[in-house]
């Protein structure tokens, strides 16, 4: 198949390209490297020993997006441009619904004109806003608590009125929380520009000493030690389920599809702590201080639906997310 990666040189979207390429998919890549390096897309070569076709443009210049259309046939697209950091969304909250939002309809407009309309659609699981309960299924209300998870939950409705006025379209949301970790090469893996906004990059950059003191955003949460519960789901596990899912929508009743990605257990900001410290050898202080607003105190998925239907399930445990992602902190 012939696949358009949108935001293909950033941290999951170079993971994706490799596990699409190992599966023997042709790709073209489309990146503004907003957040990203074209050194990510020589290495995924390098990886895999196989060329990437690479457009430098952004999502919304609707011409160039047109003219790269015109010069290949492509099956399907997977989505994963856009702009992520919870922090700044707040700050800048037109800036997010500008780029994601804006940018994902300038996408599926020039999808329509070209009748390509098999779309893998990056999501999050913060589209659930503040959950009943857990593990969170797919059918669970949805609700936005920041503007970036409004932007999520604004273009899944896009998606679905996009399927709802012509059902030729063929629609996968996948929601996901907390990817981390590296390619076991430690060839890739998340590289951002200025101060990483996930708690695994921040502490390997402390471990490294690229970074101060690691801060703990509160330690008055109702878990068991009293930090914030999340599910870290492998990188690697995550490209792979966006390939499962790719290879499911080509050849199923078209619709609208949507499945949760994790491991379906969370650990504690804590529990992180001590396994990146038993993975690097290192000590790492931290200084607790007070929560984040919108922070939810415990977050993790049920990923059955995903097994049953894609027959993929996450693999690599916790252990080896720290592992692979020291290997990288040492060689980036």
């Amino acid at each position: 198949m012939h696949i358009l990666v949108t935001g293909g040189a950033g941290y999951i979207g170079s993971h994706i390209c490799v596990e699409l390429l190992t599966s023997g998919h042709d790709i073209v890549v489309f990146d503004n490297l907003c957040n990203s390096a074209p050194e990510a897309l020589k290495r995924i070569e390098q990886i895999t020993g196989k060329y990437i076709p690479f457009i430098k443009g952004d999502i919304r210049d609707q011409s160039l997006l047109s003219s790269t259309f015109n010069d290949h046939d492509f099956d399907a697209v997977i989505h994963c441009a856009g702009l992520k950091s919870v922090d700044e969304a707040v700050m800048n909250p037109l800036k997010y619904y500008e780029n994601n939002i804006s940018g994902t309809i300038t996408l599926c407009q020039v999808m329509a004109e070209h009748k390509c309309r098999h779309i893998i659609f990056s999501s999050s699981a913060m589209v659930y806003g503040y959950p009943d309960g857990f593990p969170i299924k797919e059918n669970f209300p949805l609700s936005a608590i920041n503007p970036y998870s409004h932007s999520k939950l604004v273009i899944e409705e896009i998606l679905r009125e996009l399927h709802k006025k012509n059902n030729d379209w063929n629609i996968a949301i996948l929601r996901y929380f907390n990817p981390a970790g590296a390619h076991c090469s430690g060839m890739i893996g998340e590289s951002p520009n200025g101060t990483p906004n996930n708690l695994m990059s921040y502490i390997s950059q402390v471990a490294t000493g690229h970074s101060g003191r690691l801060k703990v955003f509160g330690d008055d949460y109702p878990t068991k030690d009293g930090t914030k519960v999340r599910d870290y789901i492998h990188v690697v596990d995550l490209a792979r389920g966006h390939v499962s899912a790719l290879e499911k929508l080509l050849h199923e009743k078209k619709g609208v599809h949507v499945w949760n990605l994790g491991v379906g257990k969370g650990f504690s900001v804590l529990e992180i702590i001590k396994a990146f410290e038993a993975a690097s050898g290192e000590k790492l202080t931290y200084k607790v201080t007070t929560r984040r607003p919108s922070d939810i105190a415990i977050c993790y998925v049920d990923p059955g639906k995903a097994e049953r239907e894609l027959g993929w399930k996450a693999e690599y445990t916790l252990e080896d997310i720290v592992a692979d992602l020291w290997r990288r902190s040492k060689t980036s």
